[in-house]
């Protein structure tokens, strides 16, 4: 089965694909079928995600998996939430992942509350018109470091500690991070929804 991932995202196309694959659900990133990105104006993960899903089912003619994810902390009310991707914008900085880890650090300086939450909300549709879209949320609590350690992954990761590891995302090999992630919890959770749901099983 092929799914529209409403994303150009490689990072998430990357972790997502493999995490399908059980299902033999191959993922295909919206720029490949020249759909363009949609406007994502709400304040909720869900929202966001359920928008983005109908437009990309709507303009490739498949169905459509989509995600909002971001860092919610605890010290700013839980922002910036669905605002992640742009965070360092808003304090004159180009967009990027590695001027956002750096807002986010001179924001926190002298905070002693570093809690956070990495969520993801995942949302798939049959088609851009199906009246039971499935949703699955994956979210991982840990603390925000005082600077960047490791390599690995992209957006927060380098500065986001999962306690029981005591490492970072960005630390963490490949299928350590697909284990431990929000997205992985999304994306096992929306396994089980899609062979429930929508019949699908593992393939033989």
């Amino acid at each position: 089965m092929q799914l529209i991932l409403a994303s150009n995202n490689q990072g998430k196309l990357s972790e997502l694909s493999a995490m399908l694959a059980p299902l033999g659900c191959s993922l295909v990133a919206q720029g490949a079928l020249n759909i363009p990105e949609t406007c994502e104006p709400f304040h909720t993960f869900i929202e966001n995600a359920l928008a983005k899903a109908r437009h990309a089912a709507m303009l490739g003619q498949l169905p459509a998996l989509a995600d909002d994810a971001g860092l919610c902390v605890d010290a700013f009310g839980g922002l910036p939430g669905v605002q992640t991707a742009f965070y360092a914008t808003q304090f004159g900085y180009s967009k990027s992942d590695a001027n956002n880890v750096r807002a986010l650090l001179e924001q926190l300086q002298g905070v002693t509350n570093r809690r956070a939450a990495m969520v993801c909300t995942l949302v798939a549709v049959r088609s851009a018109d199906d009246p039971e879209p499935l949703v699955a949320t994956g979210r991982v609590v840990g603390h925000i470091a005082h600077a960047p350690i490791g390599q690995q992954g992209f957006g927060f990761d380098p500065v986001m500690v999962v306690p029981e590891l005591g490492q970072t995302f960005a630390q963490l090999p490949v299928d350590v991070k697909n284990a431990y992630s929000h997205r992985s919890r999304a994306a096992r959770a929306m396994l089980a929804l899609m062979r429930e749901h929508w019949n699908l099983n593992s393939p033989k």
